[in-house]
This record gives structure tokens, C-alpha cells and sequence, in this order.
């Protein structure tokens, strides 16, 4: 099994504020598990990432695997696009997290569960 991890709990994992996600976080990261992000989770991370946050967001990326996105992603999220805009308000950088999971067979760790209406996706609990 992998995780891909999204930006709303790497932000929690680097500001230390949720107790739960951070003992979730030391239990996977003792783990052989593959922890992956995507490039949108990477974008969304640094646009928000502090000054005094650089060096620490650095060293947990370099901890992280990125998954790289491909055609099959982008035409996956599209297709998640056309179903769940209108009726779920999905966004085009939760369509893309939500592929990349699917794509690269991992569970997604997000606290936005209600982003991913996507029945082919697998949450990490």
C-alpha cells in the first residue's frame, strides 16, 4: 500500500497543530509504506508556506515521494470534473489529487473527505 498525502495534512503535519494527524503521521512514517504527494499538493503547500516554515517544509518534501502526473491522470480528473463540479463543487487541484491516488493505486490522506466524492478512490483512515 502507498498514501498520497494532501496539502491540508501536510500543512497540519508542519505546523503541529492536530495531535491525532500527528500520531497518525509518526506511525506511517515508521512504516515501509510509500508516502507520496502530487505537484498540486506541493503548489498549494508553498504558496501558503511562512518564511520560518522553508527549511522544515523542505526536509519533509525530501522525505516524500512526488507522484508525476501523466495523460491518464489528466484525462481521469477530467472525468471527475464532469461529474462532480456542479452537483460537489470539485475543483480542478482536488480532481488531480483525487486521479493520482486512483492512478497510482494509493490511499489518499486528506481531512476534506467531502472533496472526494470519487467511488474508485480509497481514503486513508
Amino acid at each position: 500500500m502507498s498514501v498520497l498525502i494532501d496539502s491540508d495534512v501536510v500543512i497540519e503535519i508542519l505546523r503541529f497543530r492536530n495531535p491525532a494527524i500527528l500520531s497518525h503521521w509518526e506511525a506511517l512514517a515508521k512504516t515501509e509504506e510509500l508516502i507520496l504527494f502530487s505537484p498540486i499538493t506541493a503548489a498549494e503547500v508553498w504558496a501558503g508556506t511562512r518564511t520560518n516554515e522553508k527549511e522544515a517544509t523542505s526536509r519533509l518534501f525530501k522525505f516524500l515521494t512526488c507522484a508525476p502526473p501523466d495523460y491518464t491522470i489528466g484525462q481521469l480528473a477530467g472525468e471527475f470534473l464532469r461529474e462532480f463540479s456542479k452537483s460537489h463543487g470539485l475543483k480542478i487541484a482536488d480532481a488531480l489529487i483525487a486521479a493520482t491516488a486512483i492512478q497510482h493505486k494509493a490511499e489518499l490522506w486528506t481531512r476534506n473527505r467531502k472533496h472526494y466524492p470519487m467511488q474508485q478512490l480509497t481514503l486513508f483512515t
